[in-house]
């Protein structure tokens, strides 16, 4: 995925209210940033990190400025926009980048399941097979090499794994992918300290029959990129 626009190199002065941050620009003018990130962002809001915005062109925006990225203290850079996660894993099933998935160009997005449900993508062969696909943007890792899952407790995400469940239940397959926006981790664990109750969502729903998958990312200021398979510690 490459951004649509040149970024712009900014240190991070500030986080607040979630998706607000303060930001100082390189000619020393000081913007508000929209933080496209709902979680804790755990080691990566630090001020004076130096961060990657993007510029809003869009009318009736109320922030010009986005940001995309953060230098985390391992020196990688990372991408904090949860919303980049599922474009990412588009061009990778379009691109057929994704071993032991299909590669027909049939998938399709946002894909309803039930009452109030929805999956990111859904797969379905000639003969009316389904695949349901859940995706994970992960950018917390607090031991080199190793990224971690959540990084604040999500009643969402625990939802979302029963919901897979009973997908499987119902005879169709049914995967997990966690997308690390970061090319420093080689493996994925559960942080059990942070949600517990996520990490056993998850033991339940890999019993259940439940495939997970993990991907790392090359980041840069021109774009995100699928990197290699991550192996999974959990």
């Amino acid at each position: 995925m490459n951004f649509a626009t040149d970024l712009i190199p900014a240190r991070l002065l500030r986080r607040y209210k979630r998706f607000l941050a303060d930001m100082r620009l390189s000619d020393g003018r000081e913007v508000v940033a929209h933080c496209p990130n709902p979680g804790s962002m755990l080691g990566l809001a630090t001020p004076g990190a130096a961060c990657w915005l993007s510029a809003k062109t869009a009318k009736g925006r109320k922030l010009d400025f986005g940001w995309e990225l953060v230098t985390a203290e391992s020196g990688a850079l990372v991408g904090i926009n949860t919303g980049w996660a599922n474009r990412i894993v588009a061009e990778g099933l379009a691109a057929g980048s994704f071993p032991g998935l299909p590669q027909d160009g049939h998938w399709r997005a946002e894909a309803q399941f039930g009452p109030g449900t929805r999956f990111d993508f859904r797969h379905e062969a000639a003969d009316g097979a389904l695949i349901y696909l859940e995706v994970k943007s992960v950018t917390l890792s607090r031991q080199p090499g190793l990224a971690e899952f959540p990084d604040s407790r999500t009643e969402r995400g625990a939802k979302h794994l029963r919901e897979l469940a009973v997908a499987k239940a119902q005879g169709h397959r049914a995967v997990l992918l966690f997308l690390a926006q970061r090319g420093d981790c080689r493996s994925l664990a559960m942080a059990g300290d942070i949600d517990p109750a996520y990490a056993s969502a998850l033991e339940t729903a890999r019993a259940a029959g439940i495939e997970v998958m993990a991907r790392a990312c090359n980041v840069s200021p021109d774009g995100i990129f699928l990197s290699d398979a991550m192996s999974l510690q959990c």
